[in-house]
Parts: structure tokens; sequence; C-alpha cells
């Protein structure tokens, strides 16, 4: 066989040990819960043993689904440490399934009731959700038609018609466990379930509400989108060809409520996940220093023409920048018994710096509409609060401005991806100057809560105007001086 680079080499094939029985599907199988949370299972039945193998759900399209097949669902997680690679193999999956074009199937494998456990990565914007009040999104055109339609299109309708099934069948539900970067996300999507559920049928909700499990969780494995260039090294390093590998840092760590319907889980704790009482100052020290200093970054780093992180930090100007940023950021922060925060910001700016990890700022400032209110504005507001000055964080929301308007500092396009590009593009067009691009994106209140932007708007404005005359490089050398 010959690879598309024209390498003889065969195809990956599935191992022919005996296979587990499926209990886990999983919503949204891209490459993060593909480097993270199917490997967490796999060395977790393979220490104690359980049915635990999973079915994967593509929601739009059927690339993965497509990339996977041949190769019998197998697939290589590609380890990347500054000392080298390492490769291995991981056979967790046993089919995929494409939502749009089986439905169908879909709500078949999740009421089966071998299933006991639906997980999801399905990013910000795929639980339909408004991110300012968490609330569902009942405007969402995926909502508007789950409400009529009992073959669904959103991560949020599956759940509900399935567990729609499950109660009719007399089958208790599954526990739903989001491993999606949102706070407290279990019960978030506790809460846009019940709330779908509950316009649809109000009985099906108080039998979820009731018998249902939503632990929260806090996942962190930094995790590259797989170039072409990529699997043509993959396929050098093991001698395969794998047309879907995935490639992530060495550090992981994932902290889950220990809350599971029937106590039904794979044997996680057997393997590192951190099972807790609660994950909240988990979730709260990686959303706040991970997730919004990679952020902060992306947009910078992007203006200022660094493609990946581990290039912005290379940069003086910005690894001094993310340390101010950090330092603004802890105070708003209480840290889980036994983690210091410095030495976790010091492990960050490793992590970042890892010249392997080619994660691009560009995919990392997707959706920034999504995610800001979790991974910046939180922190904000517990910092106007106590009154204390964040240059550095109001730095961060005014590049992501600057980023929305759709052209970087050398006057080039930029590609924004964001369920609201076309909104925030047409309201950064429409203002003259930074001070009124800064105040037309604070009035959206599905981002900003109005007595938020009302506090930010002198800081940001501020910022702004430093971003736009100075660059974002000469801005934040001004904003740690």
């Amino acid at each position: 066989m010959l690879t598309e680079a024209g390498l003889p080499v065969d195809r990956l094939t599935q191992s022919t040990a005996p296979r587990p029985g499926v209990g886990i599907v999983h919503l949204g199988l891209g490459a993060f819960y593909r480097a993270f949370g199917a490997i967490y299972v796999a060395e977790a039945m393979a220490v104690s043993g359980g049915d635990w193998g999973i079915v994967g759900v593509s929601l739009k399209n059927p690339a993965t689904r497509d990339a996977l097949a041949p190769q019998g669902w197998a697939y290589t997680s590609v380890t990347l440490a500054d000392s080298g690679e390492s490769a291995q193999i991981i056979n967790v999956l046993e089919t995929v399934l494409v939502a749009p074009e089986n439905p169908i199937a879909v709500l078949n494998v999740m009421a089966d009731p071998g299933v006991r456990v639906v997980s999801l990565t399905v990013t910000e914007k795929g639980y339909c959700h408004n991110p300012a009040t968490g609330a569902l999104n009942l405007d969402h055109p995926d909502i508007a038609h789950d409400l009529l339609h009992e073959l669904p299109l959103s991560a949020p309708g599956f759940l509900v018609r399935a567990l729609a099934r499950r109660r009719a069948a007399g089958v208790p539900p599954f526990t739903v466990l989001s491993c999606d970067n949102l706070p407290e996300n279990g019960p978030l999507v506790r809460h846009i379930v019940l709330e779908l559920a509950r316009l649809i049928d109000p009985s099906l909700a108080q039998w979820i509400a009731t018998n249902g499990q939503f632990p929260a969780t806090m996942v962190d494995r930094i995790t590259p989108a797989t170039t072409p260039v990529d699997i043509a090294r993959v396929t050098a390093m093991t001698g395969h060809y794998d047309a879907a590998p995935v490639l992530h840092e060495p550090f992981r760590q994932w902290a889950v409520e220990d809350k599971f319907v029937d106590d039904m889980r794979p044997d996680f704790a057997a393997v590192g996940v951190e099972m807790v009482d609660d994950v909240t100052q988990f979730e709260h020290m990686k959303l706040r220093m991970l997730n919004g200093s990679h952020s902060a970054l992306a947009y910078l780093g992007y203006l200022a023409g660094h493609e990946t992180i581990s290039d912005t930090m290379a940069d003086p100007a910005f690894a001094t920048y993310a340390r101010q940023l950090w330092a603004e950021i802890m105070p708003a922060v209480r840290a889980p018994n036994g983690l210091d925060l410095q030495d976790y910001a010091d492990a960050l700016a490793d992590r970042y710096a890892n010249p392997m990890i080619r994660h691009r700022t560009w995919q990392i400032a997707m959706d920034g509409s999504q995610k800001l209110p979790q991974r910046l504005l939180g922190t904000l507001e517990a910092k106007l609060a106590t009154q204390n000055p964040a240059p550095a964080l109001c730095l961060a929301v005014a590049a992501w401005m600057y980023y929305v308007g759709g052209v970087d500092e050398a006057g080039q396009p930029i590609e924004v991806q964001d369920p609201l590009a076309l909104k925030l593009r047409a309201i950064s067009d429409a203002a003259g100057t930074p001070a009124d691009k800064v105040a037309g994106l604070l009035a959206l209140s599905e981002i900003f809560p109005p007595e938020l932007a009302r506090k930010l708007k002198a800081p940001v404005t501020e910022a702004a105007q430093l971003l736009w005359t100075r660059g974002a490089r000469q801005a934040t050398l001004q904003v740690v001086s």
C-alpha cells in the first residue's frame, strides 16, 4: 500500500484481541477526546476490566469516521516531549457514527441499556446556550428544530431524546459527562438538558432531575490539530499509515466529580484520574490560568505574526506578558489542596514553550465569543470587584476585539471562526475609533453582562487605544513595564 506521500507501508489495523462491550457513547469525537478521555478509558479497562468500549459520534461531518473506518477504528497516540516523540496504538473505539447521516442509529445506541455513560466534547458553542447567562438559546436553529422533531440535530437534543427513550423502556438514565472547558460544566449541561426536556415533556424533565447524574469535570492536555505533515511524520516513525493520529503533550490531568448513575463508570482512579467531591477549584484554576492565558496569547500572538503558542512564548515580550497575566489572575483563583499556583504557572510556561507542540494561535482563537466569558471575563469580574487593576487582562480583551475586526496589523485578512463572526465584524467596521469599537462590542449582552461591560469600558478602551496605536508586541511591553 502507498500513502498519499508515496511511502510503501501498510495501513494501521485494529488489534485482534477480544473486544469489550460498549459502555460509553461520546458525542463530538475530535482529536482532544481521542488524545485524552479515550486513552484513560483504555487504560482503566487494561487495569480493571469492564465493558467500556466507546462508540464515537460525529455531530457535523463524516471526516473522522471516514479516516478511522479503514483501520478498524484504531489510531495512533503520539506524545510530544522535549526529549522526543513516542507512539502507542489506541484500540478502544468500537465504531463511529455520523449523526446527520443516521440520527436513529445514534439514539438507538445511546438508549442501549449497556451504555452507562455519554460523554461530550462539543466545544462551548455545541451546548447551544447563552455564554453570558448559561441559559439555553431558544433562538438557536438547532434547538428550534429539536423542539419540534424527535430526530435531533444538537448535542442537547440527542441527550434529551435518548433519555426519553430510556425512560419509555424502563432503563436507568446514562451519566452525562461533559469534558469541555466550561465553568461548572456538569451543572451547566444539566440545566440545559432539563430546560430543553421541560419544554418537550415536563414529566421527562422531572425523571431526569430525579434519576440522572451530571458530574462536573476539569480536563487538561494540550492537543494541537493534526496536519498532513504530522501524518507523514507518524508514518515514518511507526512504519504504518494512520489517517487520523493524535498528537499531544506529555502532561495530562483529569479531575472528575464522583457522581455516576448507580456508581457505574470505568476504574478511572486506578489510572490517575482525580475522583473528587468538588472540582470547582480545579476548574477555576485551569479555566482562568491555562485557558485564559492561552486565549490571551493566541490573540496577541496572532496579531504580532506568531503562528504558534511556542513561537509566541519564544518572544521575550510575550513570555514576560504571560507572567504578568498570571500574576493578575492568581489572586482570583483558590488553589486546590496541595497545589501551589506559582508552581502551576511555572509549569504552564514550560508547557507553552515546548517547541514540539505546534498549537496554532489561529486554532485557539476560534469561537472567542463563546470562550471569553469563561476564560477571561469571570476573572476580570473578580478583579474589578476588589478594585484591583488588571491591565494585562484588559489588553487580552482588547486583542480579541482587534482580532474579530478581521484584519491583522499588517493589513492582511483574518479568517475569523466564530458563531457571531458576521455580527462582530459589522460592529467593528461601523466603528470609527478604537473607543467606538470597544463600546460597540461591549454592548453585546450575549457576551458581556451589562454591569461588567460598564466597568470594563474605561480600562479596555485604554488598552485598545494602546493596541491600535502601538501594535500587539509594543502594547505588551508597555503593560509589563
